[in-house]
């Protein structure tokens, strides 16, 4: 009989999850703004509350070349690899795979020997990526059941169609691209799956020549961002329908699917809208799975009417597929001559809503404006109609709302990261190099925030962890075994 066991940070459950050990340490990606020609870095913070080095860095792995821009990165191995046809099911949640957005450069970094000293152990080139994938710009990670599963923003000339690549659990290898039948399927950015479904859904940005110089004005107004949500059938690796949000929607980005894998839904954040500057969350979900007959019913048709509906495909095996907004942000009037040059027209800041995380309970919902620095709680028991639970400020274009450490500040929430029992909330400040310069013109100084969430809701700064940054500027966070937005379970 094998005596192997599983990595005993995998949980079948998410209800199991959350029973997990606290964090003891966080993974955070900084990139390196200081024009001194130093690399960018992973960074590790001690997010143990009884440590005398608590919510101050105690590790740093610089990057062999200068220029990364290190972005989304996540782990080589989660829960999922308990799911009943994983072909991996002793995989240890030990590396960390860590791409380079603007270089196309995927780093892999081992936490075992040393938690707070990584260590770099394979470093894949941009022609290697290009040669086996066809892709270029990597962007998020997920470990899934049969592999690495990595999102690539476009092709190796700086156009499209981007997609998702797969790498092998073992040799860390890029095995190639994953789509067989891509349909309209074009821009790129994010994807999640509903493993007990089938099914996995990806969102759109842009592709690298439309982001790398910042936010292109001509693009956005001509409505060329992204726009929807794209379905595939997980096994066949086909596209199977588009959900079409409206070519005012721009910048669909951060999904989030429910993490109970009986529950075929989720959530994704909007950045802007070009009729009113607002942005807003919607809920994408499976045909008659959130409410059957009656006013639920009644609401979804009349936003999928207002949306222009299910387009593409021949309709998945499971059931079409919808999606509805559910959240609505407006735009705050602000004097101009406070503004940076892009919104001086406008007399307004936007909410950019630019990242958003779900609980492992799937209960609450927080919502990351970048552009005002709110950040806010909502309560998602029912999907349909979130509950705002909580807001709190820091920093924001024209704010500059202030923490207690540090005073004013600029940047705002950004990257939120949500621990296994949903009672701390980490952020980070910095979207993109680029993006960065033309709505924080003076130049973004990195931060990171912790919250305290309560158990039915509200939010608390945690005064003792508050990190600051001089000449580097914070990104993603990953929580030592795992977090809300890192894993995801084959059970109930």
């Amino acid at each position: 009989m094998p005596t192997w066991k599983p990595d005993p940070t995998f949980y079948p459950s998410p209800r199991l999850a959350m029973k997990a050990p606290p964090e003891r340490l966080a993974y955070v990606a900084v990139l390196n703004t200081g024009g001194n020609g130093r690399p960018d870095a992973i960074v590790v913070a001690d997010t143990d509350p009884s440590s005398p080095t608590y919510g101050r860095l105690v590790g740093r792995t610089d990057m062999p070349n200068a220029g990364d821009e290190l972005h989304h990165f996540g782990w080589n191995a989660c829960s999922s690899a308990l799911c009943p046809y994983a072909p991996h099911p002793h995989v240890e949640r030990r590396y960390l795979l860590v791409p380079g957005l603007r270089s196309s450069r995927i780093h892999v970094l081992d936490v075992k020997p040393d938690p707070r000293q990584p260590r770099i152990v394979k470093v894949i080139e941009p022609e290697e990526l290009a040669e086996k994938a066809g892709y270029s710009r990597p962007h998020t990670s997920h470990c899934g059941p049969d592999g690495i599963y990595m999102s690539a923003l476009g092709s190796p000339d700086g156009g499209g169609p981007g997609g998702i690549f797969v790498l092998d659990h073992d040799s860390l290898d890029v095995l190639g691209r994953w789509e067989v039948d891509r349909g309209p399927q074009h821009l790129a950015y994010d994807f999640a799956w509903h493993l007990g479904h089938d099914v996995l859904i990806t969102s759109e940005w842009g592709t690298p020549d439309m982001i790398e110089g910042g936010l292109n004005p001509e693009l956005l107004l001509a409505g060329r961002y992204g726009r929807a949500l794209h379905v595939w059938d997980l096994r066949k690796r086909r596209h199977l329908q588009t959900l079409d949000l409206g070519g005012q929607h721009q910048m669909v980005l951060e999904l989030r699917p429910a993490h109970d894998p009986t529950r075929p839904y989720g959530f994704v954040g909007v950045v802007v809208s070009l009729e009113d500057l607002s942005a807003s969350v919607w809920l994408w979900s499976k045909a008659g799975s959130m409410g059957g007959n009656g006013a639920a019913a009644d609401a979804a048709d009349g936003a999928r009417g207002r949306t222009g509906g299910v387009s593409g495909g021949n309709g998945s095996r499971d059931g079409e597929w919808e999606i509805r907004k559910v959240i609505h942000l407006p735009a705050e009037p602000a004097d101009p001559a406070l503004l940076p040059p892009a919104l001086k027209p406008f007399g307004a800041v936007p909410p950019l809503v630019t990242d958003i995380d779900l609980s492992v309970d799937d209960r609450f919902l927080y919502v990351s404006c970048w552009g005002t620095g709110e950040f806010r709680q909502y309560d998602v028991s029912n999907p349909l109609e979130p509950r705002l639970t909580a807001s709190m400020r820091l920093g924001g274009i024209t704010a500059r709302a202030p923490h207690p450490v540090a005073g004013k500040l600029n940047g705002g929430p950004q990257m939120v990261e949500v621990s296994r029992d949903g009672r701390r909330v980490y952020l980070s400040n910095s979207l993109y190099a680029s993006w960065d310069a033309q709505f924080f013109p003076e130049g973004v100084r990195g931060w990171v925030a912790k919250l305290d969430a309560g158990a039915d809701g509200g939010l608390q700064l945690d005064e003792r962890f508050f990190l600051q940054f001089e000449g580097e500027r914070p990104h993603q966070i990953r929580l030592e075994g795992g977090d809300a937005s890192s894993d995801s379970y084959c059970f109930p």
